[in-house]
């Protein structure tokens, strides 16, 4: 890529002191700062992960897209479940409630795809304690969507665990798990209604709950391509019925380049180099899922100084907030 086209800045961390700040917590992706009693400022980098691994490189736009597009999904099911968000001082930054987070991430699939199917290649017809048919293909729809959680590493991978495992440790009570799994279904199916219309098949998504003055509350990012996997409608049937790869917008693809560039996460595997033009591609299959998702074309916001715009705007809420 020439000087003349050179990608644009990007934020790959963040180290604010906000007005009233109490703690920091520094994610794979998103550095949430904590203000005050009840107050979360959630800044979405540019990062990008796969195989619990941060990539070399910073995605331009990726903390815009993926703040956008989660807001504007948490808005479209504030009927379903309440969730965490107050407002969006800046592009990629989320202003909410703070909340308890349970430890474990709702998963739900309706297709085999990804890690299901890996499993299920691997001969296990069993996921999460939930059976899975005999006889399926690689992006077959299931008979209805499952719900496959995962415990929430502090560092490492995310682990498969079973609904029985999740009450037996009582990682959390039954009847807000009860809770969880409803909200999970009723948004998978909301989900899944709003990518149909826009010539989407939403695949498999995961969702994370907190709890708020003893009521369960959505929280974090939904449906976006860090989340979610999502298939594109228009010649689906027709790729299955050839045993063709569908085309897809979620973040496997970079999971493919990875693999295919021999690295998997795994103990004595080294990160290959990104170039340019592939970091430009993921920016772009970014900023194409937000406008087929969201149906809007794509704002960029482009700044010389990322961080100093941000502690600006973040700034300038707090101060009305607690005028």
């Amino acid at each position: 890529m020439s000087e003349a086209t050179k990608l644009p800045d990007t934020l790959t961390s963040s180290d604010f002191d906000f007005p009233g700040q109490t703690n920091v917590y520094k994610g794979k992706v998103r550095d949430v700062y904590s203000i005050g009693e009840d107050l979360l400022v959630m800044v979405a980098s540019d990062r990008i992960s796969a195989f619990d691994h941060i990539l070399p490189k910073g995605i331009p736009f990726k903390g815009q897209v993926l703040t956008q597009i989660a807001a504007n999904f948490l808005r479209a099911t504030e009927d379903i479940v309440p969730n965490w968000l107050l407002t969006l001082p800046d592009p990629v930054v989320s202003v909410g409630h703070r909340c308890e987070p349970y430890r474990v991430e709702m998963v739900i699939r309706g297709y085999l795809a990804g890690h299901a199917w890996r499993e299920y290649r691997a001969g296990k017809r069993m996921i999460c304690g939930v059976p899975m048919p005999d006889g399926m293909k690689e992006n077959d729809p299931f008979p209805e969507p499952i719900i496959t959680p995962a415990t929430k590493a502090e560092e490492g991978h995310d682990e498969d665990i079973s609904r029985a495992d999740i009450l037996a440790k009582g990682i959390v009570p039954e009847s807000e798990y009860v809770q969880m799994e409803q909200y999970t279904r009723e948004l998978f199916k909301r989900g899944s209604e709003m990518a149909a219309k826009q010539g989407l098949i939403l695949v498999d998504t995961k969702y994370e709950f907190g709890n708020r003055k003893g009521v369960v509350h959505l929280i974090d990012e939904i449906h976006t391509p860090d989340s979610s996997r999502y298939f594109y409608g228009d010649g689906y049937a027709e790729r299955q019925e050839k045993g063709e790869p569908q085309k897809q917008l979620s973040k496997e693809f970079v999971r493919e380049w990875l693999m295919d560039n021999g690295f998997q996460g795994l103990e004595g595997q080294t990160m290959p180099f990104m170039p340019d033009e592939f970091v430009q591609t993921v920016s772009s299959r970014y900023i194409e899922l937000y406008e087929k998702i969201i149906g809007e074309k794509f704002n960029p916001v482009v700044s010389e100084n990322i961080t100093e715009r941000i502690d600006v705007n973040v700034r300038s809420f707090l101060k009305d907030f607690n005028a």
